[in-house]
């Protein structure tokens, strides 16, 4: 097996997971074990932007699942260090309660890609689509 990485991974399926990921060469057909595979989703509220982390699959007990390479679309190696440090917080979080994992939720930051809002970017698309119009005049 090869070294450990965090990864957000894109799976044929739509998919995108967030986990501890280690290659099989499995006799040159190589195969991904993911530790601990996570979803991630934004959801806006009135306190801003929020991460909703929760357990890719949620019924099995299971903590490494093994995907062939053919079920993924593309994958990244992951190093922001507040990424990585929020899913450890996750996994170590000792509840288990429904609700509670509703509830870990963290602030984006523009470290984590997040950039803007809808409307922000339509405001700008807007000011540079006027601005065109303007030269083409």
């Amino acid at each position: 097996m090869g070294d450990e990485f965090y990864s957000v991974i894109k799976l044929t399926t739509g998919e995108e997971l967030f986990a501890l990921v280690s290659i099989d060469e499995n006799d040159g057909d190589p195969i991904l074990i993911l530790q601990n595979p996570v979803t991630m989703r934004m959801t806006r509220s009135s306190n801003g932007t929020m991460l909703r982390v929760k357990p890719w699959l949620e019924i099995p007990s299971d903590d490494f699942y093994v995907i062939r390479l053919d079920k993924i679309i593309t994958m990244t190696e992951v190093k922001d260090e507040d990424m990585i440090e929020f899913y450890n917080n996750y996994l170590e979080d000792d509840s288990t309660d429904e609700l509670s994992d509703m509830d870990n939720q963290a602030k984006l930051t523009n470290k984590m890609g997040y950039i803007g809002s809808v409307e922000e970017a339509r405001e700008s698309l807007e000011k540079l689509y006027k601005l065109k119009d303007n030269k083409e005049s």
